[in-house]
């Protein structure tokens, strides 16, 4: 990508777009150039009304930019995709089984000389007579392979359009100074907005990075600009020199463990039919790529890093303790031993030496054995030393000694602690002081493992539990409202949004997908407009052609626990209908899939919620790329002659799943049929096929976020500790916190957790 593209790229998250102008010369007094009106109408044609401010500036930017814009953004809708499915007019059912498949099967073993008489496709099957209606499709019927391709979609059925406002450089390097700023790990749009920034702007010199993982991309920039002492200064432990080495490895900024992706590739790769299963073959190549070898440049960067680093020799052994196994390999190949003997580097020498004979006591360990011997006083005396260590085991530690001391010696570090833990803490403790939890938890390796309650819960009744997590929520509230307090004001008026408070704060909730019309929080509900729902799915752009099956489906789950499925096995189930299963994908332009979902239909079978799925059916995770989402509006939604349903102005959400991806499948919404909002969730799991889904999980996660604080009340928190007095819209208030504010999770971030 260029850098007019990148910006036009992250400014559409923002519901924003870019131009290259200054915000004081625009005259909006102007006439509408005829250029700036014809791409106002393409716009609308895509569901985007502008502002005032952005049509006039519009006027400003020579044809040739409006042209390039409009390429971008043909691009970043997708609507110069195939969008062709396999079946024409799809929404009216074909009639295929089971019985054509077999019948099918059968006669292209035995062929024409046994008399069976048909049609032979340009794949090379024998269709029978009487079984697959070949005039419905476009494609084979029986291998999944389309054969012809759409140049064309549907534009402007919606006629509710979302209002873009104008980005100028000073916006996206407010944007840049946010993301680098945020106080929670930025999830995969943000970084992948912070990346694209990165490369057209240069580094903030007054902005301080305080997470690990946000870090990591500011350090690469920095060493491909050759400053490695700048980029020593962001290091502070041997962990995060390990984590950016990681990263270039792997590219991702979170240390999973070689031993675990190589065990996910051959999870990914394990498939239904043995004689297609290449799991084996797949572990051997990752195995292969995660052999480390580095050059003699690499090994003296890293050597000089640990040697300058400011913490003393066991403080480092300590740190590096944890990943004890992938230190010893990268001491090895970078060959830090044969440095460590060379003069000047003699704090290394210390690191390697007092690492390998272990002359250190590891904090953690100290702090297991005190648990181990039940002694009190000795386990909350080491956990105050480390305040976010202390956060992670609370709960625990409130079981094993019980809450009022444990949460006395709590609150004297709670002003020590980052409030993304704090607002963690009362997120969990509900759920987690309850006989009957039934968690779950999505760890960064994909899938979805069930929790179960602590055994030590058995020692409490339920109302000594119900006062934990009062007590827990209480020093939560506490400690935000000293927060807010601190933070002088001159303000005397606030608005916060109705809306707000359906929003939950969502930290740890880190998504790895890519969205293109927002940078939305999972647990966010969406309003279905009319009363159908279309999902789509679109893979295979710039592959060649190739076997490369991925399956849209979704279930659909009834208030009496029953459910449906409508997938490639089962096209049509209780108010949904599927457009056919592709297999094979054409050359170099992909194709997609659809689901229509009828409201009416739901709601007269007492359907409770419909679950949304993507899954790599072939082997290997999720296709890069992979493009899945929804549409809906309060018109009829049209399906073309040849089966095209896709058009950009109806379109809700829309996510790509990033390269790096290791998911073997995706839950990425439900609908709630009884309030008719789709609620946004991304969980991954190493499903090959939607039946081996637990939706009971994926239900329990849904309810999780629901339960969690909402930024309405912490809003709440802010008004009453500086004394803010509410009022009824937005242009009253001094401070105005709207819906619209609240899609810019780092920017809520800066506001509600620092």
């Amino acid at each position: 990508m260029n850098h007019q593209e990148n910006k036009t790229v992250v400014s559409f998250r923002y519901k924003a777009l870019f131009l290259d102008v200054r915000r004081d010369e625009i005259d909006m007094d102007a006439a509408v150039t005829p250029d700036a009106a014809a791409f106002v109408r393409e716009l609308a044609d895509c569901g985007i009304a502008t502002s005032e401010e952005l049509l006039r500036a519009l006027s400003m930017v020579p044809r040739q930019f409006l042209e390039s814009l409009s390429e971008i953004l043909k691009t970043v809708m997708g609507i110069n995709l195939n969008w062709m499915p396999l079946v024409k007019g799809w929404d009216t059912p074909t009639g295929e089984g089971l019985k054509d498949h077999l019948i099918t099967f059968i006669a292209n073993i035995f062929g024409e000389e046994a008399g069976f008489k048909g049609e032979r496709l340009e794949c090379g099957h024998l269709i029978p007579e009487h079984t697959f209606p070949l005039e419905r499709y476009n494609g084979c019927p029986f291998c999944g392979r389309p054969f012809t391709t759409a140049n064309h979609i549907h534009k402007g059925q919606n006629d509710q359009l979302e209002v873009f406002r104008l980005f100028t450089d000073e916006d996206l390097k407010d944007v840049l100074k946010e993301l680098l700023s945020s106080p929670t790990p930025l999830d995969g749009t943000q970084t992948d907005s912070l990346r694209l920034l990165l490369r057209c702007y240069d580094l903030p010199e007054d902005t301080t990075t305080t997470m690990k993982e946000t870090a990591i991309e500011v350090i690469d920039i920095l060493v491909e600009q050759g400053d490695d002492d700048k980029a020593a200064r962001l290091m502070k432990t041997p962990m995060d020199i390990l984590r950016y080495l990681w990263y270039k490895k792997t590219g991702r900024a979170r240390i999973i463990e070689p031993n675990i992706l190589i065990d996910i590739s051959r999870r990914n790769s394990v498939h239904i039919v043995s004689y297609l299963d290449r799991s084996e073959y797949a572990a051997e190549k990752k195995r292969n790529n995660l052999r480390l070898k580095y050059s003699r440049e690499w090994c003296r960067r890293v050597a000089k890093w640990l040697n300058a680093m400011p913490l003393t020799a066991c403080q480092a052994a300590e740190n590096m303790n944890p990943k004890r196994g992938m230190w010893a390999r990268m001491i090895r190949a970078l060959r830090l031993g044969e440095f460590s003997r060379k003069r000047g580097y003699s704090h290394l020498a210390e690191i390697i030496s007092t690492f390998y004979n272990q002359d250190y006591t590891t904090w953690q360990g100290m702090v297991d054995k005190a648990r181990a011997e039940k002694d009190m006083a000795r386990t909350l005396a080491l956990l105050k030393e480390r305040p976010g260590a202390f956060a992670r085991q609370l709960f625990s530690v409130m079981l094993l000694f019980g809450a009022e001391p444990v949460l006395e010696a709590f609150d004297e570090v709670t002003d020590k602690l980052p409030t993304r833990l704090l607002v963690s803490l009362t997120n969990t403790a509900e759920r987690y002081f309850d006989y009957d939890y039934q968690g779950s938890a999505h760890p960064i390796t994909g899938g979805v493992v069930s929790l179960k309650a602590h055994p030590l819960i058995l020692k409490y009744s339920e109302e000594e539990l119900r006062g934990m997590a009062t007590s827990v929520n209480g020093i939560y509230l506490k400690a935000m409202a000293r927060r807010f307090a601190a933070k002088a004001t001159g303000n005397k008026t606030i608005y916060i949004d109705p809306a707000l408070y359906r929003f939950p704060v969502c930290v740890g909730d880190r998504g790895e997908t890519v969205q293109t019309f927002s940078s939305t929080q999972m647990g966010m509900r969406f309003p279905v407009q009319g009363e159908t729902v279309r999902l789509f799915m679109q893979w295979g752009v710039g592959l060649h052609a190739q076997h490369l099956d991925m399956d849209l489906g979704c279930r659909v789950v009834m208030k009496d626990g029953k459910y449906e499925d409508c997938a490639f096995y089962h096209l049509t189930c209780t108010g949904c209908m599927h457009s056919g299963d592709i297999r094979e994908i054409p050359e170099m332009v992909g194709t997609a899939e659809y689901i229509e979902l009828s409201l009416p239909e739901l709601r007269m079978a007492d359907a409770k919620y419909v679950i949304f799925s993507c899954n790599a059916y072939s082997n290997g995770a999720l296709s890069p790329n992979l493009t899945v989402g929804w549409m809906n509006c309060k018109h009829d939604m049209t399906i073309s002659e040849d089966g095209v349903a896709y058009d950009p102005s109806c379109v809700q959400h829309m996510v790509r799943v990033g390269d790096k991806d290791l998911a073997k499948g995706i839950v990425f919404g439900v609908l709630d049929v009884v309030s008719s909002e789709i609620v946004w969730l991304e969980t991954p799991n190493s499903d090959q096929v939607l039946s081996w889904i637990n939706h009971e999980d994926v239900i329990n996660f849904m309810l999780a976020l629901d339960q969690k604080m909402k930024i309405g009340e912490v809003l709440d928190i802010k008004a009453n500790a500086q004394g803010l007095t509410k009022v009824d819209s937005p242009e009253e208030a001094d401070e105005a916190y709207t819906s619209e504010w609240a899609l810019d999770p780092a920017k809520v971030s800066l506001l509600l957790l620092t």
